[in-house]
């Protein structure tokens, strides 16, 4: 008996090369552009019948995404090695949330979410392609395997966009209208070098105004470790969307005493903050609550379910602001399939 993936010279633990956060798109000749999904980055192995998709992290993901396997199996090719991003339409947006309610221990529930939103997989670069290793070829090589791969793919499997031309690729983040998370430029000269930083990153700088609805405590229960943030929706409630914790300590100290005079009954009339999160390391679960007198502009990346998806970035305070302006919709919504097909000439379905 033939073990699985015994034809495959690429190791299902390869680490998927990485990107280096700039801030601004090099360049130059000598460039590749892509558009920076934001979704799951998953390495993809075939051999005949047997396939894997793999996380960043090394965890695989088939068990999860049956469906996408499916995908991968009704390829013309039935040995290769591809790099790609799971992502998911779910009514008129792509969904991070929706990827990660997948990653649920139920089989029977796995199986009715693939049948009911299926999720797909966005490709952009190609480590093997039947017999032949690509990881020590250049970026031209392996595009042109992977759009030979991709010629006549099943509905689900997409080419992710690619140019060699800057002023399209900042086109592309100005005409998204903040939805696209960034851009990813990589060289056309160079190799696949597994688990190293050798792309380019220009992510989109966001930031909204916030209500100061809180704080927290270090461990130590003396001074301020993170700020609660709160925004306000079109009923005028006001929900807890995340906190930072961005201060220098010298900043959390002279604070402590300004926010502790500011104690009040909790302005969160929405949504309100939880207890202990595996962020909560080196501050105390308990909270706060202050009166909405303070507005705080921070810095965010993504924004999952209504909440800034990880910690925020602090910017500057906003005394020239009400906290009645502080509302919901400042914040990025998620992709939608009907910019991708009007700024990028693909639409998911």
């Amino acid at each position: 008996m033939v073990a699985a993936f015994s034809r495959l010279v690429v190791p299902l633990d390869t680490q998927p090369m990485e990107a280096r956060l700039v801030d601004a798109i090099p360049s130059g000749e000598g460039w590749q552009y892509e558009p920076k999904w934001d979704g799951f980055r998953c390495l993809a192995f075939r051999d005949g019948d047997d396939v894997a998709l793999m996380s960043k992290s090394g965890k695989p993901l088939a068990r999860y995404f049956p469906e996408v396997a499916e995908l991968l199996r009704r390829c013309r090719s039935d040995r290769f090695v591809v790099d790609g991003e799971l992502i998911l339409p779910l009514g008129d947006s792509l969904s991070f949330d929706a990827l990660q309610v997948r990653l649920h221990p139920a089989a029977s529930r796995i199986e009715r979410l693939a049948r009911e939103t299926p999720a797909q997989l966005m490709l952009f670069d190609c480590l093997q392609s039947g017999a032949k290793v690509l990881m020590g070829q250049p970026l031209t090589n392996r595009r042109a395997a992977l759009e030979a791969l991709m010629a006549e793919p099943p509905a689900g499997l997409l080419l992710s966009p690619a140019t060699r031309d800057c002023e399209v690729a900042d086109d592309w983040l100005a005409r998204s209208g903040g939805a696209l998370d960034g851009i990813i430029a990589k060289r056309l000269d160079g190799t696949y070098q597994r688990g190293e930083r050798a792309m380019a990153k220009r992510k989109l700088r966001r930031s909204a105004d916030c209500v100061l609805g809180g704080f927290r405590y270090d461990t130590a229960g003396r001074i301020v470790a993170s700020l609660l943030l709160g925004l306000y929706d079109e009923a005028g409630l006001l929900h807890h969307v995340g906190y930072t914790s961005a201060l220098s300590a010298e900043a959390r100290a002279a604070l402590t005493p300004e926010l502790e005079a500011l104690k009040g009954p909790s302005a969160f009339t929405g949504s309100a903050p939880g207890g202990p999160s595996r962020w909560s390391a080196g501050r105390s679960s308990e909270w706060q609550p202050l009166r909405a007198e303070r507005v705080v502009e921070v810095g965010y990346d993504q924004v999952t379910g209504g909440r800034f998806r990880h910690g925020t970035t602090f910017v500057r305070w906003r005394p020239d602001k009400m906290p009645s302006q502080c509302t919901c919709d400042q914040l990025a919504a998620e992709l939608r399939p009907e910019q991708l097909e009007q700024v990028l000439g693909i639409r998911p379905s």
